[in-house]
């Protein structure tokens, strides 16, 4: 297990509000290619009674690092998830370091196409997702 994860490779932690606050500290590695690629250490609190990641935070991560890619790509805009599709590979455990890249497929005006792949420390893979994000007014999004 490495340990100094955040130190060695450059990783900075991203500000969440709300939900993934309450599974982070969620950090961020920009790479050479300008690409982003997020990362969670899981630990006892992230544990199911199986004493493996919970599903939840699994998925509430892939969905965060989709979302994020997805609102740079549409200019800012906010945007709702209107369709997640996640598939478990394998387990991951406490002491992990997770890593999530997410690939932007194709934008429109009103959607945004986005697939991400969820990685152990050991580069196994945890989990898949592929996701459509609509861009929503400021007004709807608002309240």
């Amino acid at each position: 297990m490495n340990t100094s994860v955040s130190e060695s490779e450059e990783w900075k932690t991203v500000k969440f509000d709300g939900f993934m606050e309450t599974i982070g500290p969620v950090l961020r590695q920009k790479r050479e290619n300008g690409s982003n690629r997020y990362g969670l250490r899981v630990d006892s609190r992230h544990l199911n009674t199986l004493g493996v990641v919970h599903g939840g935070v699994i998925i509430g991560l892939l969905d965060q690092v989709l979302a994020n890619e997805a609102w740079a790509v549409a200019d800012r805009q906010p945007l709702v998830t209107i369709q997640l599709d996640t598939r478990f590979i394998k387990a991951a455990h406490a002491g992990d370091f997770l890593t999530c890249e997410a690939n932007v497929r194709r934008g429109t005006r009103s959607l945004v196409f986005v697939d991400a792949d969820l990685l152990s420390e050991q580069g196994d893979l945890v989990a898949t997702a592929t996701s459509i994000m609509k861009i929503v007014k400021k007004e709807i999004a608002n309240g």
